[in-house]
């Protein structure tokens, strides 16, 4: 009698007891209630079947399902559903940016299903995710730009329901029972999302609206190398009457040579000059995602150049700061755009940023 040999990608196939969710997907509702389908759809990433769960987030809210397999969240270290990142609530494209990331997951179908194979031997034997444990020690600096834009708090409007077509068209007849949105869509790059685009980290209109914002602007001015190599100072929040200046000193003298450094207990600020770029480069890898000094939690950001009169025009050099120029400048408007000639470290400004909404599963 002929035996019929099992299918070895069959066997990978996902069986799952629990989706991979974002709280925001989930819901406010503790007491929720979901149905779970074995093999029901083909993942929209890789294409293998998986288990699929649908389940209401809320009163109002529409019915929201997975759409990827679990091997390809875990990969990418997103949202079953959404398709945003877990940690940080963002697209992956902004993610990625931030962090430096390259993107070298397979394109084409038969190379997808032998790498989600492969992942799926790789999850077995590790505990967490590429994405979960690769990230962790990413440049401090990106971190920092993704906690910045990232939302302090779930946002359950995400999960409304659609808006009704009918209304759209102006014929229906349902009124205020009708289960879905009365509203008219709004144009724009915004409603043409794809969810491969979205997964892969490229062509987002979402990522590339954030990216493009005010404030992802100014943590990416904040947290890049100024481009003037005559800027080597950094500054430093959040200094309280305990810390001191030989505190300060005693823990960036480790980086390189200092030159001077400058506490102003009033604006609970302090600067810190080197003598070398290259010693000021340094002590930002290290601490650009903020320190702890006399249990007390800083924040170290690259400072600015800015003019202080005719000093140092006519030297043409870097002036150390003053206590009193210090003060001077802080109070002083915003500073000049880069390329003006300096003398005296100043912080840079992260103007305050309205979160773009915009729709997703």
């Amino acid at each position: 009698m002929a035996q019929i040999k099992a299918d070895p990608n069959k066997v990978s196939w996902e069986e799952s007891e629990f989706p991979i969710l974002c709280e925001t997907c989930l819901g406010d509702n503790p007491y929720l209630r979901m149905t779970k389908q074995s093999q029901a759809k083909e993942c929209k990433v890789c294409t293998r079947p998986f288990t699929v769960f649908r389940w209401c987030p809320g009163v109002g809210m529409r019915f929201k399902k997975t759409e990827i397999c679990q091997t390809c969240s875990k990969v990418k270290n997103v949202c079953q559903t959404c398709l945003l990142d877990l940690e940080f609530g963002l697209p992956v494209q902004v993610r990625d940016s931030a962090l430096g990331l390259e993107d070298n997951a397979p394109r084409s179908d038969v190379n997808k299903e032998y790498f989600a194979q492969n992942m799926d031997a790789h999850f077995q034997d590790s505990e967490h995710g590429l994405g979960s444990g690769g990230f962790g020690k990413a440049e401090s600096a990106g971190r920092e730009m993704l906690k910045k834009l990232q939302r302090k708090e779930p946002y359950y409007k995400r999960n409304r329901q659609h808006i009704c077509s009918f209304f759209v068209k102006g014929n229906c007849t349902r009124g205020a029972e009708c289960p879905y949105r009365h509203e008219m869509p709004q144009e724009g790059e915004l409603a043409n999302q794809n969810i491969k685009d979205r997964y892969y980290g490229t062509n987002d209109p979402v990522a590339r609206k954030m990216l493009s914002g005010p404030r992802a602007g100014g943590a990416a001015r904040q947290f890049a190398p100024p481009e003037d190599k005559s800027v080597t100072s950094l500054f430093i929040t959040g200094v309280t009457e305990e810390i001191t200046e030989p505190d300060v000193r005693g823990f960036f003298y480790v980086f390189g040579e200092i030159k001077s450094v400058v506490v102003v207990h009033k604006s609970k600020c302090a600067f810190v000059n080197f003598t070398t770029r290259a010693a000021a480069e340094l002590a930002f890898e290290k601490a650009g995602g903020g320190i702890n000094l006399q249990g007390q939690p800083l924040r170290v950001s690259w400072a600015r150049s800015r003019p202080v009169g005719a000093r140092s025009e006519q030297k043409g050099g870097e002036a150390e700061p003053t206590p009193g120029a210090v003060m001077s400048a802080l109070q002083s408007g915003p500073p000049p755009p880069p390329g003006s000639s300096s003398s005296i470290a100043y912080p840079s400004q992260d103007p305050t940023y309205q979160g773009s909404t915009s729709k997703h599963r």
